[in-house]
């Protein structure tokens, strides 16, 4: 009875943790968008909502009261055909870690709860994380956890210098 306790305990866990990550119209427009804007250079694929194996680290030095597992909103890897599974396969979580995370600000997440997750990423290796946030329309991008430069939509274009990538900001917002 008391394994039975335990994992419905765990699953109102989980379900919470999924509750607070719900998104909304300005989310998912922006979570939309920025795949589209990305998934036009040839050099990357952009994947929205891809599991990230992080087993090899202890998720809890950061906070965070997942496993070993971390879902961003969107993330980016290098091109490979190599990449793809053989057709009919699947992969469920992701060994090989992304050069980008991207995070979009729901309104019930808090920024502090994104900059943890962003710890984890920079730990397992990934080499850039944007922050997104819908409500002010702008974009952080951190190259470390605590080296980042600001993006609203007064300017014309954001740059992330360690991947390479300059896109219009306007367009992440754009209905």
């Amino acid at each position: 009875m008391s394994e039975l306790l335990e994992l419905e305990v765990e699953e109102d866990q989980q379900n919470e943790d999924k509750d607070i990550e719900m998104g909304s119209l300005n989310h998912g427009i922006a979570q939309a968008n920025v795949t589209t804007l990305l998934s036009h250079d040839n050099r990357f694929r952009a994947i929205t909502e891809l599991s990230l194996d992080a087993s090899q680290i202890d998720l809890s030095q950061f906070g965070l009261k997942i496993k070993d597992e971390l879902i961003p909103d969107v993330c980016l890897y290098p091109k490979q055909e190599k990449q793809r599974p053989m057709r009919g396969d699947d992969i469920q979580k992701m060994l090989a870690m992304p050069l980008l995370a991207i995070e979009v600000l729901s309104l019930r997440q808090s920024i502090g709860d994104i900059l943890a997750k962003f710890k984890a990423y920079f730990a397992l290796g990934i080499k850039s994380c944007w922050l997104i946030i819908p409500a002010n329309e702008s974009i952080t991008i951190y190259s470390k956890p605590n080296e980042f430069v600001a993006f609203s939509s007064k300017d014309t274009e954001l740059v992330d210098e360690v991947i390479d990538i300059h896109l219009p900001i306007q367009k992440i917002f754009e209905w």
